[in-house]
């Protein structure tokens, strides 16, 4: 596959697994009241803090992995399932506690920046997000693919910024009928994702699921 592609996979994967469209809600309801320019710089904190947490999970998340013993295919099939999880949870037009729970979203409303804190993490680069990183990291395969990993991340942050910006338009727009259907779409493609990461994690864990005419 060629780098280009590959990287092309890698952003298509990446803006599955943030889902932009959820910071429009998330966004609106967060900063309830405040003025459009704090909502402009609580978008710009939720995006620096998504390129921030997923460039430094693909530089150093191997290797806090080794650190605890975890090889990478135990983690893509840890990684599947969590990403599965949120999976369901897009198909069903709603945000499951993968992302956050009400218990850390109470504690953050009083912060006065939500932009990093819940919006940024953990609602946008949730763990989902992080594991998607460490595992696209290890398929990067060369400095160059980890470059384009790189660059897919800062323009999945710029576009989840760009879409926080137009929440106001886009909910006008499309109504929440119209996020909330193209939330589950990304819920079936994230679902395929999911299930690629824990199918190849299992083939390196069980070679003999790899072998053709191998038993079910």
């Amino acid at each position: 596959m060629s780098l280009l592609l590959s990287g092309l996979h890698t952003l298509i994967g990446l803006v599955v697994i943030v889902n932009p469209l959820l910071g429009v809600s998330a966004i609106a309801a967060l900063t309830a009241g405040d003025s459009r320019a704090h909502r402009a710089v609580t978008a710009r904190y939720a995006a620096m803090t998504i390129a921030i947490v997923l460039i430094a999970s693909a530089l150093a998340g191997e290797f806090l992995l080794s650190l605890f013993g975890i090889g990478i295919p135990e983690f893509k099939v840890g990684g599947g399932i969590l990403i599965l999880l949120m999976a369901i949870s897009m198909l069903n037009a709603r945000m499951g506690n993968t992302r956050h729970t009400p218990e850390e979203a109470d504690e953050a409303a009083d912060k006065n920046q939500v932009g990093v804190v819940p919006l940024g993490i953990p609602l946008l680069a949730g763990p989902g997000a992080i594991s998607s990183a460490i595992i696209y990291a290890q398929k990067a395969g060369s400095i160059w693919g980890m470059g384009v990993l790189l660059l897919d991340i800062v323009v999945v942050a710029l576009l989840t910024w760009l879409v926080m910006r137009s929440s106001d338009q886009l909910t006008r727009v499309i109504g929440q009928t119209g996020i909330n259907i193209a939330t589950r779409i990304m819920g079936l493609i994230l679902s395929a994702i999911a299930i690629s990461f824990m199918a190849a994690g299992l083939k390196t864990l069980f070679p003999i699921l790899g072998q053709s005419g191998a038993p079910l």
